[in-house]
């Protein structure tokens, strides 16, 4: 009996009582993939869309419109939730009800990424394939040029239902365009602002990025060039865009490295 008893107080924690996880943050969830713990997941938010298997789960709704009643509804004993959907009073409300809150990083930096991959593998008692995934993220992020390249990129949100926008700093697509080496050419203005015709003639992008469903919302890409300013830009004239999975490029997930390296790479064909 002795013998029995140490065995089992030697297992881990999720294997004598199962985890039921709540997923906030399309990086979180692609995380808990990664460190195959998806099998504790229960519910996830609208931004979680990778690995397409996960978008199977049941959806909690969008991580700044949070519902208490919709997760508690999943009975989780555990929410892991992104910074960037706080405040929340519904995560507030879901601590009150007994359910551990996980908090992890939001900032638009490539290093928080690791932050991330620890807070996560150790609420899921995952440590030791955290610090495989890390090795891994490691590697792929030494494949990322740090030399600065005078580059000027002008990043451009549009979402079905709202205006385009470009950004500034204090953004995640500042903190992919810096963290590629290059220039973000509205980084004098803070946050997301509407375009300009004046404001973008005179921040003189070399190359526009956008995310492959705005460019849809847009319709097409000469419709892209019809918005305000763009089509007398240096990047307009030359008709430079790039565009990206918006997810993978201001996530700051696991496939952020790879987002970074194309653009960079087509950041240099520029400056060739």
């Amino acid at each position: 009996m002795r013998a029995w008893l140490i065995a089992l107080l030697a297992l881990p924690f999720s294997l004598l009582a199962e985890e039921r996880v709540v997923s906030i943050g399309g990086d979180v969830t692609e995380i808990i993939y990664a460190l195959d713990a998806q099998q504790n997941l229960v519910a996830r938010d609208t931004t979680s869309l990778q690995p397409a298997v996960a978008t199977r789960l049941p959806n909690v709704g969008y991580m700044r419109q949070l519902n208490a009643e919709g997760i508690l509804a999943m009975k989780p004993t555990l929410v892991i939730a992104s910074e960037l959907s706080k405040p929340s009073l519904a995560l507030q409300q879901i601590e009150q009800a007994g359910v551990k809150v996980v908090t992890v990083t939001g900032k638009p930096e490539l290093g928080a990424i690791h932050s991330k991959v620890v807070t996560i593998a150790a609420a899921l008692h995952r440590e030791e394939q955290g610090k495989v995934l890390e090795a891994k993220l490691e590697r792929q992020l030494a494949g990322i040029a740090e030399k600065p390249l005078p580059v000027k990129v002008l990043y451009i949100l549009n979402h079905g239902g709202m205006k385009a926008m470009g950004a500034g700093s204090d953004t995640a697509a500042d903190g992919a365009i810096r963290s590629a080496g290059l220039q973000n050419a509205l980084g004098n203005i803070p946050h997301y602002q509407p375009l300009t015709q004046e404001g973008i003639v005179a921040s003189a992008p070399q190359l526009i990025v956008i995310g492959a469903e705005g460019l849809h919302a847009l319709g097409d890409e000469e419709n892209l060039w019809k918005l305000p300013g763009l089509a007398l830009t240096p990047a307009g004239k030359q008709r430079r865009v790039l565009v990206v999975n918006e997810m993978a490029l201001l996530g700051f997930g696991l496939q952020t490295p790879g987002a970074i390296a194309k653009l960079r790479k087509a950041a240099e064909a520029l400056a060739q």
